[in-house]
């Protein structure tokens, strides 16, 4: 009962901003999603990550070590995902990204937060970190069908993560008002995110329900299998174990169906695994949850 209601407490407030955001805009209110997004990913989450880096007591070679394991679980389940979808017959270019990257933000950030505290979301961050520049390096190849590497340097994200890791790395502080300042910044994301979420998924038309709810069902299990499996092959353990694990577990981003629309990429499609992942991670997340805090 006492587990039940730890899982209650960390999952609600995270689903109820999201509704929050999925209410305002079905009740007819503006919500100027790509300038929120804009602001969130440039400013908002690069704080967040580079305070969350600095301030947290992480040991350097946690973070080395939670960075090949997320590396090598983001390969294992794009291997996994080719072959299933090679196997069914699928549109690779449209669902190979999408089933490969979760929301590791919008859901991710603030669940790793609430269950495992500051600590926990130190190393959400670097999780996070990997898969947005996977994400628009390999993921945008896949969609578009063309690589631009340098395109990743233009990413907010991405210095904010160097950054982070050389002053954890170096034990260096930057002056207190600065902290300050970023602090307050970075403090917007995690809700702007979680708005942000539900404010896209009700705008989302989606389609193919029953081809969704099976691809979504494939997604978890197959982050779930990569993650055990990096986990393993590398003896990650304790917090860092936990985080990928609940990091991996996440449902498809919003990112995915983005980049699935600008490039003619299905987006219909993708944009029914965004509604139908996002609602079944209500019951799977926590499920995961209670078997991450119970061990």
């Amino acid at each position: 009962m006492n587990l039940a209601l730890t899982v209650l407490e960390i999952t609600a407030p995270v689903f109820l901003l999201g509704a929050a955001g999925f209410g305002w805009v079905r009740l007819g209110y503006d919500y100027p999603t790509e300038f929120v997004t804009r602001l969130a990913m440039t400013f908002a989450v690069p704080c967040l990550i580079f305070t969350a880096l600095v301030e947290a007591d992480i040991d350097a070679g946690a973070v080395l070590s939670l960075g090949a394991a997320t590396a090598l679980a983001y390969g294992v389940a794009a291997v996994l995902v080719l072959g299933l979808l090679r196997l069914t017959g699928q549109n690779v270019r449209a669902f190979l990204a999408p089933l490969t990257f979760g929301n590791t933000g919008n859901l991710g950030l603030p669940l790793a937060l609430f269950a495992f505290g500051d600590l926990g979301l130190g190393l959400a961050v670097v999780v996070f970190a990997i898969m947005a520049i996977a994400m628009f390096t390999f993921g945008l190849w896949m969609v578009a069908g063309t690589a631009n590497p340098l395109r990743v340097l233009k990413e907010p994200i991405l210095w904010a993560s160097v950054l982070g890791v050389v002053f954890l790395t170096l034990d260096l502080s930057p002056p207190e008002v600065a902290m300050n300042a970023l602090g307050l910044m970075g403090q917007m994301g995690i809700p702007l995110m979680l708005l942000t979420l539900g404010a896209a998924v009700a705008r989302l038309k989606p389609a193919g329900a029953l081809m969704a709810i099976g691809l979504s069902l494939a997604k978890l299990a197959i982050g779930l299998a990569a993650a055990l499996m990096a986990v393993w092959a590398l003896g990650l353990t304790g917090l860092s174990a936990a985080v990928l694990i609940l990091q991996m577990a996440t449902p498809v981003g919003v990112t995915s169906y983005l980049l699935a629309e600008r490039y003619k990429q299905a987006p219909e499609a993708v944009a029914g695994l965004v509604v139908i992942s996002t609602l079944l991670a209500i019951a799977t997340l926590p499920v995961t949850l209670s078997f991450l805090l119970a061990n």
